[in-house]
Protein backbone atom coordinates (compact mmCIF):
# COMPACT_ATOMS: atom_id res chain seq x y z
CA UNK A 1 0.00 0.00 0.00
CA UNK A 2 0.83 3.91 -0.55
CA UNK A 3 3.47 5.76 1.64
CA UNK A 4 4.31 9.33 0.88
CA UNK A 5 3.92 13.04 2.77
CA UNK A 6 0.80 14.02 3.74
CA UNK A 7 0.70 17.45 5.09
CA UNK A 8 4.22 17.18 5.00
CA UNK A 9 4.38 14.08 7.54
CA UNK A 10 5.37 10.36 5.75
CA UNK A 11 2.28 8.59 5.98
CA UNK A 12 1.45 5.01 5.30
CA UNK A 13 -2.17 4.22 4.11
CA UNK A 14 -4.10 1.14 3.08
CA UNK A 15 -7.73 1.11 0.83
CA UNK A 16 -10.71 -1.60 1.59
CA UNK A 17 -13.67 -1.81 -0.16
CA UNK A 18 -15.60 -0.60 -3.65
CA UNK A 19 -18.36 0.80 -2.76
CA UNK A 20 -19.86 4.24 -4.62
CA UNK A 21 -18.95 6.31 -1.06
CA UNK A 22 -15.86 7.28 -0.26
CA UNK A 23 -14.76 7.07 3.75
CA UNK A 24 -11.82 8.02 5.55
CA UNK A 25 -11.28 6.07 8.84
CA UNK A 26 -9.17 7.13 11.42
CA UNK A 27 -7.88 4.45 13.82
CA UNK A 28 -7.31 4.66 18.06
CA UNK A 29 -4.57 5.30 19.71
CA UNK A 30 -1.33 2.52 20.44
CA UNK A 31 -3.24 0.64 16.73
CA UNK A 32 -2.99 1.01 13.29
CA UNK A 33 -5.13 1.75 9.55
CA UNK A 34 -4.82 -2.71 9.38
CA UNK A 35 -7.29 -2.96 12.31
CA UNK A 36 -9.92 -1.32 10.06
CA UNK A 37 -10.19 -4.92 7.99
CA UNK A 38 -12.73 -6.70 9.74
CA UNK A 39 -14.92 -3.60 9.78
CA UNK A 40 -14.16 -2.88 6.46
CA UNK A 41 -15.33 -6.38 4.72
CA UNK A 42 -18.94 -5.74 6.27
CA UNK A 43 -18.61 -2.50 4.30
CA UNK A 44 -17.11 -2.89 1.32
CA UNK A 45 -20.42 -2.84 -0.93
CA UNK A 46 -21.42 0.65 0.58
CA UNK A 47 -18.25 2.21 0.65
CA UNK A 48 -14.59 2.63 -0.41
CA UNK A 49 -12.56 3.06 1.97
CA UNK A 50 -8.91 4.58 2.97
CA UNK A 51 -7.56 4.51 6.45
CA UNK A 52 -4.45 5.62 6.95
CA UNK A 53 -1.47 5.12 10.16
CA UNK A 54 -1.67 8.24 12.34
CA UNK A 55 1.88 9.86 13.17
CA UNK A 56 3.96 7.76 15.28
CA UNK A 57 1.73 4.45 14.48
CA UNK A 58 1.90 1.70 11.98
CA UNK A 59 4.47 2.21 9.28
CA UNK A 60 3.64 6.25 8.83
CA UNK A 61 6.72 8.29 10.57
CA UNK A 62 7.69 8.22 14.17
CA UNK A 63 6.06 11.41 16.55
CA UNK A 64 8.78 14.03 16.28
CA UNK A 65 6.65 16.83 18.17
CA UNK A 66 6.60 18.98 15.22
CA UNK A 67 3.46 20.50 16.31
CA UNK A 68 0.00 19.76 18.86
CA UNK A 69 -0.67 16.09 17.49
CA UNK A 70 -4.21 16.57 17.03
CA UNK A 71 -3.76 19.23 14.58
CA UNK A 72 -0.92 17.61 12.79
CA UNK A 73 -3.23 14.19 12.02
CA UNK A 74 -6.26 16.65 11.31
CA UNK A 75 -4.20 18.26 8.71
CA UNK A 76 -3.28 14.64 7.17
CA UNK A 77 -6.88 13.36 7.57
CA UNK A 78 -8.13 16.52 5.45
CA UNK A 79 -5.57 15.14 2.20
CA UNK A 80 -7.63 12.08 2.19
CA UNK A 81 -10.77 14.04 1.63
CA UNK A 82 -11.47 14.85 -2.29
CA UNK A 83 -14.98 15.71 -1.63
CA UNK A 84 -17.10 15.51 0.94
CA UNK A 85 -16.30 12.00 2.65
CA UNK A 86 -17.93 9.60 5.30
CA UNK A 87 -15.47 9.77 8.08
CA UNK A 88 -15.34 6.99 10.61
CA UNK A 89 -13.59 7.73 13.69
CA UNK A 90 -12.14 5.47 16.88
CA UNK A 91 -11.55 6.61 20.03
CA UNK A 92 -8.62 9.52 19.49
CA UNK A 93 -9.60 9.15 15.59
CA UNK A 94 -12.58 10.26 16.65
CA UNK A 95 -11.76 13.65 17.92
CA UNK A 96 -9.84 14.16 14.71
CA UNK A 97 -12.83 13.66 12.97
CA UNK A 98 -14.50 16.17 14.65
CA UNK A 99 -12.05 18.50 14.22
CA UNK A 100 -11.86 18.03 10.56
CA UNK A 101 -15.31 18.69 10.59
CA UNK A 102 -14.70 22.05 12.50
CA UNK A 103 -12.07 22.79 10.72
CA UNK A 104 -12.98 22.00 6.90
CA UNK A 105 -16.60 20.81 6.80
CA UNK A 106 -17.05 20.98 2.98
CA UNK A 107 -14.50 17.89 2.85
CA UNK A 108 -17.26 15.89 5.48
CA UNK A 109 -20.60 14.35 4.60
CA UNK A 110 -20.94 12.61 7.69
CA UNK A 111 -19.44 11.32 10.82
CA UNK A 112 -19.80 8.01 12.41
CA UNK A 113 -17.69 8.19 15.82
CA UNK A 114 -17.10 5.47 18.33
CA UNK A 115 -16.18 6.49 21.78
CA UNK A 116 -14.26 9.22 21.34
CA UNK A 117 -12.40 9.94 23.72
CA UNK A 118 -12.84 13.76 24.07
CA UNK A 119 -12.60 13.85 27.88
CA UNK A 120 -13.05 17.78 28.19
CA UNK A 121 -16.77 17.24 27.53
CA UNK A 122 -17.66 15.38 29.70
CA UNK A 123 -15.46 16.73 32.59
CA UNK A 124 -16.99 20.54 31.61
CA UNK A 125 -20.47 18.80 31.83
CA UNK A 126 -20.56 16.57 34.27
CA UNK A 127 -17.80 17.58 36.86
CA UNK A 128 -18.43 15.05 39.88
CA UNK A 129 -17.18 12.43 37.84
CA UNK A 130 -13.84 14.39 37.88
CA UNK A 131 -12.94 11.68 41.13
CA UNK A 132 -14.23 8.61 39.64
CA UNK A 133 -12.08 9.16 36.64
CA UNK A 134 -8.58 10.41 37.86
CA UNK A 135 -8.75 7.13 39.79
CA UNK A 136 -9.50 4.94 36.82
CA UNK A 137 -6.77 6.43 35.16
CA UNK A 138 -4.59 6.88 38.13
CA UNK A 139 -2.33 3.82 37.12
CA UNK A 140 -1.28 5.17 34.08
CA UNK A 141 -1.00 8.94 35.23
CA UNK A 142 1.30 7.20 38.74
CA UNK A 143 3.25 5.57 35.03
CA UNK A 144 4.02 8.18 33.37
CA UNK A 145 5.31 10.38 36.01
CA UNK A 146 7.04 7.57 37.17
CA UNK A 147 8.77 7.57 33.69
CA UNK A 148 7.69 3.84 33.44
CA UNK A 149 6.32 3.46 29.71
CA UNK A 150 6.31 -0.15 30.39
CA UNK A 151 3.79 -0.18 33.36
CA UNK A 152 1.65 2.59 31.89
CA UNK A 153 1.35 0.78 28.62
CA UNK A 154 0.29 -2.17 31.00
CA UNK A 155 -2.59 -0.15 32.73
CA UNK A 156 -3.58 1.77 29.67
CA UNK A 157 -4.11 -1.38 27.94
CA UNK A 158 -5.82 -2.72 30.87
CA UNK A 159 -8.71 0.08 30.76
CA UNK A 160 -8.81 0.89 27.20
CA UNK A 161 -7.49 -2.24 25.52
CA UNK A 162 -9.78 -5.04 24.06
CA UNK A 163 -9.25 -8.23 27.18
CA UNK A 164 -6.09 -9.22 25.87
CA UNK A 165 -4.38 -9.94 28.66
CA UNK A 166 -0.65 -8.62 29.17
CA UNK A 167 0.71 -11.63 29.93
CA UNK A 168 -0.43 -13.06 26.99
CA UNK A 169 1.23 -10.19 24.42
CA UNK A 170 4.65 -11.34 23.33
CA UNK A 171 8.03 -9.62 24.36
CA UNK A 172 8.01 -7.70 21.29
CA UNK A 173 4.20 -6.48 21.52
CA UNK A 174 4.90 -5.14 25.21
CA UNK A 175 7.86 -2.96 23.78
CA UNK A 176 5.94 -1.83 21.31
CA UNK A 177 3.34 -0.35 23.16
CA UNK A 178 5.30 0.74 25.25
CA UNK A 179 7.64 3.00 22.73
CA UNK A 180 4.21 4.77 21.62
CA UNK A 181 3.01 5.90 25.29
CA UNK A 182 4.62 9.56 24.39
CA UNK A 183 2.30 9.40 21.71
CA UNK A 184 -0.72 9.42 23.97
CA UNK A 185 1.32 12.12 26.24
CA UNK A 186 0.88 13.94 23.24
CA UNK A 187 -2.30 14.13 22.75
CA UNK A 188 -3.58 15.00 26.33
CA UNK A 189 -3.81 18.79 25.27
CA UNK A 190 -6.25 17.89 22.78
CA UNK A 191 -8.50 15.15 25.11
CA UNK A 192 -8.20 16.96 28.20
CA UNK A 193 -7.51 20.73 28.04
CA UNK A 194 -9.80 20.82 24.34
CA UNK A 195 -6.10 22.83 22.49
CA UNK A 196 -8.55 23.15 18.88
CA UNK A 197 -11.28 24.57 20.49
CA UNK A 198 -13.81 22.27 19.90
CA UNK A 199 -16.03 23.38 22.46
CA UNK A 200 -15.67 27.12 21.89
CA UNK A 201 -18.30 29.69 20.02
CA UNK A 202 -18.17 28.32 16.22
CA UNK A 203 -16.89 24.97 16.92
CA UNK A 204 -19.20 21.42 17.40
CA UNK A 205 -22.38 23.78 18.02
CA UNK A 206 -21.86 24.49 14.18
CA UNK A 207 -21.09 21.23 12.60
CA UNK A 208 -24.35 20.32 10.66
CA UNK A 209 -23.43 16.98 8.66
CA UNK A 210 -25.45 13.81 10.41
CA UNK A 211 -23.47 12.58 13.14
CA UNK A 212 -23.51 9.02 14.54
CA UNK A 213 -21.92 8.34 18.32
CA UNK A 214 -21.83 4.58 19.01
CA UNK A 215 -20.37 3.01 22.59
CA UNK A 216 -20.21 0.02 23.67
CA UNK A 217 -21.75 -1.29 26.89
CA UNK A 218 -19.04 -2.09 28.63
CA UNK A 219 -16.79 0.84 28.56
CA UNK A 220 -16.00 3.06 31.59
CA UNK A 221 -18.57 5.34 32.57
CA UNK A 222 -16.81 8.65 31.05
CA UNK A 223 -17.86 7.38 27.40
CA UNK A 224 -21.59 7.64 27.67
CA UNK A 225 -21.17 10.79 29.20
CA UNK A 226 -18.87 12.57 26.41
CA UNK A 227 -21.35 11.16 24.30
CA UNK A 228 -24.07 12.82 26.11
CA UNK A 229 -22.14 15.60 26.12
CA UNK A 230 -21.79 15.94 22.52
CA UNK A 231 -25.31 14.82 21.56
CA UNK A 232 -26.26 18.06 23.24
CA UNK A 233 -24.40 20.39 21.30
CA UNK A 234 -24.67 19.02 17.81
CA UNK A 235 -27.76 19.55 15.32
CA UNK A 236 -28.23 16.17 13.89
CA UNK A 237 -27.15 13.20 15.77
CA UNK A 238 -27.98 9.98 16.67
CA UNK A 239 -26.70 7.36 18.88
CA UNK A 240 -26.08 3.34 19.23
CA UNK A 241 -24.98 1.01 21.70
CA UNK A 242 -23.16 -2.30 20.34
CA UNK A 243 -24.06 -4.86 23.41
CA UNK A 244 -21.39 -6.57 25.00
CA UNK A 245 -18.80 -4.37 23.61
CA UNK A 246 -16.19 -2.20 25.59
CA UNK A 247 -13.79 0.51 23.91
CA UNK A 248 -12.65 -1.90 20.71
CA UNK A 249 -16.27 -2.45 19.64
CA UNK A 250 -15.00 -1.91 15.18
CA UNK A 251 -12.95 -4.40 16.24
CA UNK A 252 -14.32 -6.60 18.73
CA UNK A 253 -17.71 -6.79 17.30
CA UNK A 254 -17.32 -5.55 13.87
CA UNK A 255 -20.98 -7.04 12.70
CA UNK A 256 -22.84 -5.23 15.48
CA UNK A 257 -20.86 -2.13 14.58
CA UNK A 258 -21.38 -1.74 10.84
CA UNK A 259 -25.12 -2.65 10.79
CA UNK A 260 -25.23 0.54 12.83
CA UNK A 261 -23.34 2.44 10.27
CA UNK A 262 -25.09 0.71 7.05
CA UNK A 263 -28.16 1.92 8.69
CA UNK A 264 -27.01 5.57 9.23
CA UNK A 265 -25.65 6.18 6.08
CA UNK A 266 -28.63 4.76 4.24
CA UNK A 267 -30.25 7.48 6.11
CA UNK A 268 -27.34 10.13 4.61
Amino acid sequence: MPKADRAGFPTYWTEFGQGPRSALMIHCSLDHSGSWGGLARYLSGALRMTAFDMPGHGRSGAWDERGEIQKVTTDIAATFCDGPTDLIGHSFGATVALRLAVEQPEKVRSLTLFEPVFFAVALRDRPEMRDAFEEQMKDVTDAFEAGDMTKAARAFTALWGDDTAWSDLSEEQRAQLASQMHVIEAGSAAIYDDAGGLLDEGGIGDIRQRVLLIEGTQSPAIIPAINEGLAARLTRVQRAVVAGAGHMAPITHPGQSSAEILRFLAES
